[in-house]
């Protein structure tokens, strides 16, 4: 069985194994857990202990945590797996090299260091966004180099507005340089993003200077469905009108 874990501090989210775990634990715990914090648009810091007590898994288990996984991948922000179980830690440490967040395997004596890992707050993040919702503008301001969970973030955001309304008006990106990513997974991230939204973005504009603004010609390329404008740094209330289509073409 699985059990959800209700005396962890705030903003973490635990599950405990017991026993033989199967596809129902999944369907009647971990699942709705899933779809909890997605409904709140919010991220998880996860903790998932496998105790004395956990014997191991059934297919249909196995099966159905790798189901839900991939299609929740991206909701979680960090992931602490508890225990002392050495072929969890070892496939744990595997699949957290995989894993777009990150992941930290504990024993079973650590449980406050999991904890305190879970509860530390993040280092800055490579942008900041907000969603305009009467407009139906997402206005991105990269602040630093951009990292994979980004992008994630930004999904979180977007895709629910799509999934209500059709379509983003429009995207500002607002900038004075181009901050470039954190690392290669971060520019695959990146245009794993564009490839996945960019039929749904009528608009885009580009209210940046120096180098950035050259990166219109090519950007238009990935965005096919969009128009694309350049504004100058400081007319970022122009381009969010533009893209909202409340402006004037010329």
């Amino acid at each position: 069985m699985i059990e959800r874990l209700t005396d962890l501090p705030a903003g973490i989210d635990g599950l405990r194994a017991k026993g033989k775990i199967t596809r129902e634990d999944y369907d009647s715990v971990v699942q709705p857990l899933l779809d909890e914090a997605r409904s709140q648009g919010r991220r998880i810091r996860f903790l998932y202990h496998f105790g004395p007590e956990f014997e191991g898994v059934t297919a249909g288990g196995a099966w159905e945590d790798a189901r839900l996984g991939l299609r929740y991948l991206r909701l979680f922000e960090r992931c602490a797996i508890v225990s002392d179980v050495g072929w969890i830690r070892e496939a744990s440490r595997l699949v957290g090299a995989m894993m777009p967040c990150p992941v930290k395997v504990f024993g079973n004596a650590e449980w406050q260091d999991a904890l305190a890992w879970l509860t530390a707050p993040s280092a800055g993040g490579g942008v900041v966004h907000r969603l305009l919702s009467e407009s139906g503008v997402l206005v991105v301001e990269p602040t630093g180099p951009l990292r994979a969970e980004d992008f994630d973030v930004l999904a979180m955001v977007v895709d629910p507005w799509i999934e209500a309304h059709g379509e983003l008006r429009g995207l500002v990106v607002h900038a004075r340089e181009f901050p470039g990513w954190e690392n290669l997974g971060s520019l695959v991230r990146h245009l794993r993003f564009v490839r996945d939204h960019h039929c749904s973005v009528r608009r885009v504009a580009l209210s940046a200077g120096g180098q950035l603004a050259t990166l219109a010609p090519g950007l238009a390329e990935h965005f096919v469905k969009a128009e694309l404008r350049h504004f100058g740094y400081e007319e970022l209330d122009r381009a969010i009108a533009w893209a909202s289509g409340d402006a004037a073409d010329k």
